[in-house]
């Protein structure tokens, strides 16, 4: 009797629509560290801070809100391990410890799991609610980002700010916008598809 309760139940999150099973979480959790490696390589370097503009930021909010936390932890997890490990899906195709920018690394799990506990919460929902969770997503990010860079490079908070926030506040806010966009339309999709 309960497991049909649960196998009737609403998915708390978009990765709950696919049938569950292990090797289906594990082809999610390597799916979405593959993707976040693949938009890792949209990177422009910029020369006056050894943070590049990259797409992977993208990558985390979309796949912590749909996968919920623990996969999307899990996933992060995988992307930060093997990158270091040597698969060279960092930006640029590199590997290894990035000491700079690994704050932004150690950001990327903590983000994830924060935003999947949200979405399965309802957080990815609607535009509004999504879109706030992705800026929350973006917070953690940087909360964790910006002290590392100024240890890092032995520089002030006010000065790691301005080499590893500010230059990238913009294209952060067009991130969260779209993931925050893409994960509404995605549930309409998946409630279409389940109504049938």
């Amino acid at each position: 009797m309960s497991s049909i309760a649960l196998s009737t139940q609403r998915p708390r999150v978009l990765a709950d629509a696919v049938p569950a099973s292990i090797l289906a979480d594990a082809v999610l959790v390597v799916g979405a560290a593959a993707l976040v490696g693949a938009l890792a390589q949209i990177s422009i370097p910029l020369g006056f801070t050894p943070v590049p503009i990259t797409g992977q930021t993208l990558g985390v909010l979309l796949a912590g809100a749909a996968l919920g936390w623990r996969r999307a932890g899990a996933a992060m997890g995988l992307y930060v391990v093997a990158g270091v490990l040597g698969v060279p899906w960092f930006a640029n195709h590199s590997s290894g410890v990035p000491m700079a920018t690994f704050g932004y690394l150690l950001g990327f799990v903590a983000a994830s799991g924060a935003l999947g506990w949200l979405a399965s919460r309802g957080a990815d929902r609607t535009v509004t609610r999504a879109v706030a969770s992705m800026v929350v997503g973006e917070v953690v990010i940087y909360a964790i980002a910006v002290p590392w860079l100024a240890v890092s490079l032995h520089v002030s908070l006010a000065t790691a700010l301005s080499l590893g926030f500010t230059p990238f506040l913009l294209g952060d806010l067009i991130k969260a916008t779209l993931a925050g966009v893409a994960l509404p339309a995605s549930w309409r999709l998946v409630d279409r598809t389940t109504s049938r």
